[in-house]
């Protein structure tokens, strides 16, 4: 057992490594405990996440034959294929697999199409609607960045980086607003980056960055990460009140949405937990902490149904309650008091 777990979480780290789901065994060896993915134990898991079964119903539907490059094939919430590759992409897949080539390139060809290749410039809400592009209202791309983004990421957390992952990068790059994040509001008064836009694409540049050596990626993940810590993760600027509720509650998966875990997991990506504007934030996620041990799931965004339902998985990710451990909500945690060095 490292040192920096210390004894206080040593017995939790102990009961995850014995939990049944091998997904939850790689997430505490690797982002817990920091052991290398090189390793045969780690390989091992992975292989054995590959084969199992939360991996076979996440791609269950996802060879279904829909028309190429359509929002039903790649975007369905939460079944279509870019949400199973999401989760892939966190719950210790191996990389590299050469059988998610045909999905990577499924999502990819429809997030890259021409039509976000073009902008347009208008002046009006009404305007940047009907159009074959990406409308920029008042110099700012009015742009769901959420999605590319999270193409994005999952692509290089996969080790499957192609030529048209660099024009992923490069359309986000080429949409950030000047305060470092991204919005789809198309409200000429919108002026100020979303959260939850700007979440996945500033993990999806920090891993395109780490994955290639991008100068220009690796900048604007920088520049992106201070929309969250001006606002110390969930506060306004303006008045310092909570931007949200649901921003102070802990889910799993996230999708498109944001929370504070979520914010403070892209921070660890770029090594910014030190930042003393993170300090509010760790605070209160050690205060959710169990008496009993971990870490719950305060709340979720998806329902679990066998056939296709907007909002719905196919695979349960574990209790909802303020009083139940949810292991992929602890190991979230663990891995970000770790980052943090708490």
């Amino acid at each position: 057992m490292r040192l920096f777990i210390g004894m206080r979480h040593t017995a939790l780290v102990r009961e995850l490594l014995r939990s049944g789901e091998p997904s939850i065994r790689w997430r505490t060896l690797v982002r817990v405990l920091g052991e290398s993915p090189r390793t045969p134990r780690v390989r091992a898991l992975e292989r054995a996440v590959r084969a199992s079964a939360r991996v076979r119903a996440l791609l269950s539907h996802a060879w279904a034959p829909y028309r190429e490059n359509t929002a039903r094939s790649v975007y369905y919430k939460w079944q279509g294929v870019q949400w199973a590759l999401a989760s892939l992409a966190d719950v210790g897949h191996p990389r590299g697999d050469r059988n998610l080539g045909e999905l990577r390139d499924r999502m990819q060809g429809l997030w890259t199409r021409p039509s976000f290749r073009r902008t347009y410039t208008t002046r009006t809400k009404l305007g940047g609607y009907g159009r074959p592009a990406v409308p920029v209202v008042r110099g700012r791309a009015r742009r769901c960045a959420s999605q590319q983004g999270n193409a994005l990421l999952s692509i290089c957390r996969l080790g499957l980086c192609d030529d048209g992952t660099k024009e992923l990068a490069s359309l986000l790059v080429g949409w950030q607003w000047p305060d470092g994040g991204w919005n789809c509001d198309r409200d000429p008064g919108a002026d100020t980056s979303s959260f939850m836009e700007t979440l996945t694409p500033m993990r999806g540049l920090a891993a395109f960055a780490k994955e290639t050596g991008d100068i220009r990626a690796k900048q604007a993940a920088r520049r992106a990460a201070e929309v969250f810590l001006e606002r110390r993760l969930f506060r306004r600027r303006s008045d310092g009140r909570i931007i949200r509720p649901e921003f102070c509650l802990l889910h799993y998966p996230l999708y498109y949405h944001y929370d504070l875990l979520g914010g403070l997991k892209g921070l660890a990506e770029l090594g910014l937990l030190s930042d003393p504007r993170c300090r509010e934030a760790l605070d209160l996620l050690e205060s959710k902490e169990l008496p009993t041990g971990g870490w719950p799931a305060e709340a979720r965004y998806y329902r679990v149904s066998e056939v296709f339902r907007p909002g719905s998985e196919f695979v349960d990710w574990g209790p909802v309650s303020g009083s139940k451990m949810n292991e992929w909500v602890t190991t979230d945690a663990l891995y970000v008091l770790r980052e943090a060095g708490r």
